[in-house]
């Protein structure tokens, strides 16, 4: 039931608010439709244009490999001889791998899963945020998240957090329910959600902790004592749920599954803790190499260094643009929430009270974690933060009752979205217009009087506020400014995959043939020194390619021991090579892969096949 203020109009009212009854906490009759139209429209914009999928090369070749069999789904294998896994934990791509064993291994199958988490996010945050503020709120904070950019991005890429914001939410919504009846089992399903969600971007899950736990310390309706003893219990089975897959990898033998992407000594933990979070955080001083860790430089380059560490970054417009639309409406939503609780002081397990503590915890925590971790440029980071955006921005415009502050913070929103658009004056910036006309009569209105006029004003100043975001939100549909598959911007700086991954090149056909003939029984078709020589013989053929080096090329696997010994048994036969490969810059780089490289040039026989040498090594080739 949402709270006894939830329905309260926007005019100034004196006296308390009315009591709570089972009529308000009825679906009303205009609920379904519109949160059907809002759902059709976010499917409308992550699933249109989704047969031109085109794969992301990285994330499609472990998901291909991942079907072969259950130590590959498990592990996360970027290859089919489950040699080397991903660089992140698996369970993201998890429902990727599951759409491709049902749909067929497609560029648009491995989207579908994404554009179903997403739409369920929109509908969940209604339920979440009705139960909260109120049916309008509910119907609001969904639309607002729909046409936030960074959420139309997640439903059409393959990145981790579509599945990701989904969990959270879920999470969010059984410590609501639990919150309410001082549930216990409710708040362990809870603590459930997070650990998967673990799953998905490993430390960046526990950051929702703080809104959750203080959610439920401060308003459950149960003792202290009871309190602290259920939120004990939630978080040992968070613990254990979020730590299962790290306990699995690293009690299984090192032979028996495969190596650990990021890492120098094959350690779960330097996985998830020192490659994925502590260097995250170089900016701060944060050392991760004692972690077992790659180095961080080497680690996620130097990327978001021009966006700097600090909550400007989140202001900046390569961010702003994606997610922050509605920073003036929510900012005004975190204060007049404050202001509405300091005077009223309601009572410890007040709904109301509860919302606000999970939403604005919520949004300051992961703001605050995003405005000094690097994201590396990323904006897909942004989805949890557009969540708790959407949810105070709604309530800002339910709930505020001084009709002079809501309009003046309805015409600064109006003016940020512009000023956003305009730092990219070639990418239709005709909306800012179409918002400035609506805008206009708007604040006229508001200045009118009357309850009329206002709820009018009203509805015409959220079509200013966002035509500028659903415009950006629209251009998604176009293949000129998105393509489904990838890393998810929408807008201006959209870079369109359009990569050829999944065919192979005349060249790379006449190589694979001739690896395929002369393979001689061998585990692995060849050896390449990077994974982006690998994936186009994975998804195209399902190869059994060897990439040297990881992700960065800078993980000290194969060891050189290692590397020698499937030589010497005839698991690995080729080296292959691109004529790049073999400049006098490429052969010095300092990479664990660029010294087993040199080692075959100097020691293997060259066997030429169009713009590629083969090294042969072993007993046909010079050996050791």
């Amino acid at each position: 039931m949402p709270s006894p203020v939830s329905a309260e109009p926007l005019v100034r009212v004196e006296g308390p608010p009315p009591p709570p009854t089972r009529a308000r906490g009825r679906t009303q009759r205009y609920e379904r439709p519109i949160l059907a139209g809002i759902a059709t429209v976010a499917a409308l914009l992550f699933f249109w244009g989704i047969w031109h999928s085109a794969y992301h090369s990285f994330y499609a070749s472990a998901v291909r490999s991942m079907t072969d069999n259950p130590v590959a789904f498990l592990y996360g294998s970027f290859d089919p001889g489950n040699s080397i896994t991903l660089d992140k934990l698996p369970g993201f791509l998890w429902p990727q791998a599951l759409s491709a064993l049902v749909l067929g291994f497609h560029p648009w199958s491995l989207v579908v899963p994404q554009a179903l988490e997403g739409v369920a996010s929109v509908v969940l945050l209604h339920v979440v945020v009705r139960r909260w503020a109120g049916v309008p709120a509910g119907l609001l904070a969904a639309a607002f998240l729909t046409l936030t950019p960074v959420t139309v991005g997640l439903g059409r890429s393959v990145t981790e957090d579509a599945p990701f914001v989904l969990l959270l939410l879920l999470a969010a919504e059984a410590t609501q329910r639990a919150t309410a009846r001082a549930r216990l089992r409710t708040l362990v399903l809870a603590g459930v959600w997070v650990g998967v969600a673990f799953q998905c971007k490993m430390l960046e899950a526990w950051a929702v902790l703080p809104a959750l736990a203080v959610t439920y310390l401060v308003a459950a309706p149960t003792t202290v004592r009871r309190r602290i003893r259920d939120l004990a219990v939630s978080g040992a089975v968070m613990l254990a749920v979020s730590l299962s897959w790290m306990l699995a990898a690293g009690l299984t033998p090192a032979t028996a599954r495969p190596y650990l992407d990021g890492t120098t000594d094959n350690s779960p933990i330097a996985l998830v803790v020192g490659y994925n979070f502590l260097t995250r955080f170089q900016a701060l001083g944060v050392d991760a190499a004692g972690t077992g860790s790659i180095v961080a430089d080497r680690a996620h380059g130097r990327a978001s260094a021009g966006m700097g560490e600090s909550v400007w970054k989140m202001f900046s417009p390569g961010l702003a643009s994606q997610t922050g639309w509605l920073y003036p409406l929510a900012a005004l939503g975190l204060a007049a929430g404050l202001v509405a609780l300091w005077r009223r002081r309601p009572r410890r397990t007040d709904p109301y009270l509860a919302g606000y503590l999970l939403w604005s915890v919520w949004l300051v925590t992961f703001f605050l974690v995003f405005s000094f971790g690097s994201v590396t440029g990323h904006t897909y980071y942004m989805g949890v933060v557009a969540v708790g955006l959407s949810a105070l921005a709604a309530t800002a415009v339910t709930r505020v009752r001084r009709r002079s502050v809501l309009c003046a913070v309805l015409a600064v929103n109006v003016g940020w979205c512009a000023a956003l658009t305009l730092y990219y004056p070639r990418f239709f910036t005709w909306s800012v217009g179409v918002a400035a006309v609506l805008a206009l009569p708007a604040l006229v209105l508001f200045a009118v009087g009357g309850s009329r006029p206002r709820r009018t004003a009203l509805a015409v100043a959220l079509a200013a506020v966002l035509v500028v975001p659903a415009v950006w939100s629209g251009s998604a549909i176009s293949l000129r400014y998105n393509q489904p598959g990838g890393f998810g911007r929408i807008g201006p700086g959209s870079i369109a995959t359009r990569n050829a991954a999944s065919a192979l090149t005349p060249a790379q056909q006449r190589v694979l043939a001739y690896l395929t003939a002369h393979r001689d029984g061998a585990r692995y078709l060849a050896a390449v020194p990077r994974w982006q020589m690998a994936a186009p013989y994975i998804l195209s053929d399902n190869a059994a390619v060897l990439p040297l080096g990881g992700f960065t090329a800078h993980v000290p696997y194969p060891a050189p021991g290692t590397f020698h010994h499937l030589i010497d048994t005839g698991r690995l036969r080729y080296v292959l090579l691109s004529a790049a490969d073999l400049t006098h810059r490429a052969r010095g780089a300092k990479t664990p892969g660029r010294a087993l490289v040199r080692w075959a040039i100097a020691h293997c026989s060259p066997v030429h096949v169009a713009r590629y040498t083969l090294y042969r090594c072993g007993a046909a080739g010079h050996g050791r």
